[in-house]
């Protein structure tokens, strides 16, 4: 392919495709992780789920596994410049909140987490 006067040629590099499934890193796994075993020390939660797509990323929380999730946390990349990628969903499928950044997000389910603590 020949390009025009004036204007660089860009070739693709080789084996460099955009990721065709959403993830989440070692650091917010970790994160997502450690609060997940403080809820299970605390009896709140017993099991977990994650699934992951071209779009976003889950995890959710269960409280028996037949039952539906107690909470559900979404990574969606796309939103990053809108509301935020993060986004936590309550028993019923609300919104309990969103952000740009995973500690805020979750600052609801850790509160309830020294709730369950203190009593």
């Amino acid at each position: 392919m020949k390009a025009a006067a004036g204007s660089p040629n860009i070739i693709a590099f080789p084996g460099q495709r955009p990721p065709s499934q959403v993830g989440f890193d070692r650091q917010e796994l970790g994160r997502i992780l450690d609060l997940y075993g403080r809820m299970v020390a605390a009896g709140e939660w017993r099991d977990y789920a994650m699934d992951f797509d071209k779009n976003c990323a889950t995890f959710a929380a269960f409280r028996r596994t037949a039952d539906t999730p107690q909470m559900r946390l979404e990574k969606r990349p796309a939103m990053r410049n809108r509301q935020g990628m993060w986004t936590l969903f309550g028993e019923q499928g609300q919104v309990l909140k969103r952000g740009h950044e995973l500690g805020n997000v979750l600052a609801p389910v850790e509160r309830r987490l020294v709730k369950a603590v203190d009593s």
